[in-house]
C-alpha cells in the first residue's frame, strides 16, 4: 500500500500564508523562524513596510542585498521606500539597478516612471510609462489604491495621474483614464484646455464620461 508523502511546513510558508491574510506581525514573527535568505529578507522588508516600520523595512531590504546584489525584488521594494520619503535620485538609482537584472518587469518601469515623474523629467516618465504598458497592458490598473511609490505633493500626483490616464488611454481602458483625468485636474496639473489639446486622448471624444468631465470643469 503506498503512503502518501508528508509535506513539511516550514516558518516561510507560514509567513506567506499570513501575508495573505494580512497578518503582518504575525507574518514577521513567522519569517524571523526560517533561514535568512536574501529571499526571505525581503519578505520580512515588505511585512515591515505594510506596518509602517519603514526604518526596520529598509534595513531588511539592504540585509537582501548583501546577500543577493542582483535580488531585483529587494532593489525594487528599496526604490519604493526612497521614493516615499521623496528621496528621488536614490529611488532612480535602484529602479535602474533593477530593471537591469529584470528589464522585463513592467511594475518596475512603471516605479521608475513615477518617480521621474515627481522629478518633473515628464518626457522620461512617459517613455517609462509606455515601456510598462508594452509589457503589461494592466499595469495601471491597481494604481488607484497604490500605498507608495505616489509623490505626496499634490503637483506631482497630478502629473502621476495624467500620464497614468495617457497609459491606459493607451490601453483602452477609456473608464480608468477618465478617473485618472479627474484626479489630474483635482490636484491642479492640467485644465481642459490642455487635455483637449494632447492628441493622446483623441480617442476619448465622444466619449460621455469625458464629456461630461469637460463640462462639469467649464461650469461656472
Amino acid at each position: 500500500m503506498a503512503v502518501a508523502p508528508v509535506f513539511q511546513i516550514g516558518p516561510e510558508d507560514v509567513g506567506d500564508a499570513l501575508m495573505l491574510h494580512q497578518r503582518y506581525q504575525a507574518a514577521r514573527e513567522a519569517y524571523s523562524k526560517a533561514a535568512p535568505t536574501s529571499r526571505l529578507w525581503n519578505k520580512m522588508g515588505i511585512a515591515d513596510e505594510m506596518m509602517f516600520n519603514l526604518e526596520d523595512a529598509a534595513r531588511c531590504f539592504k540585509e537582501a542585498l548583501k546577500l543577493d546584489s542582483k535580488n531585483a525584488k529587494a532593489l525594487n521594494n528599496l526604490g519604493t521606500l526612497y521614493a516615499s520619503s521623496k528621496q528621488y535620485a536614490s529611488a532612480e538609482r535602484m529602479y535602474r539597478k533593477a530593471l537591469i537584472i529584470e528589464p522585463g518587469s513592467a511594475i518596475i518601469h512603471k516605479n521608475l516612471g513615477t518617480d521621474l515623474l515627481a522629478q518633473h523629467k515628464y518626457q522620461e516618465g512617459w517613455e517609462s510609462y509606455q515601456a510598462a504598458l508594452l509589457l503589461d497592458r494592466h499595469v495601471f490598473d491597481d494604481t488607484l489604491s497604490l500605498r507608495v511609490g505616489n509623490p505626496i505633493n499634490g503637483q506631482d500626483r497630478g502629473a502621476v495621474n495624467y500620464y497614468m490616464a495617457r497609459g491606459c488611454v493607451r490601453a483602452g481602458q477609456n473608464g480608468l483614464a477618465i478617473n485618472y483625468l479627474r484626479r489630474a485636474l483635482d490636484e491642479g496639473f492640467t485644465n481642459p484646455r490642455k487635455i483637449v489639446a494632447d492628441s493622446e486622448f483623441a480617442s476619448l471624444h465622444g466619449v460621455s464620461g469625458f464629456e461630461q468631465l469637460l463640462a462639469e470643469q467649464s461650469a461656472p
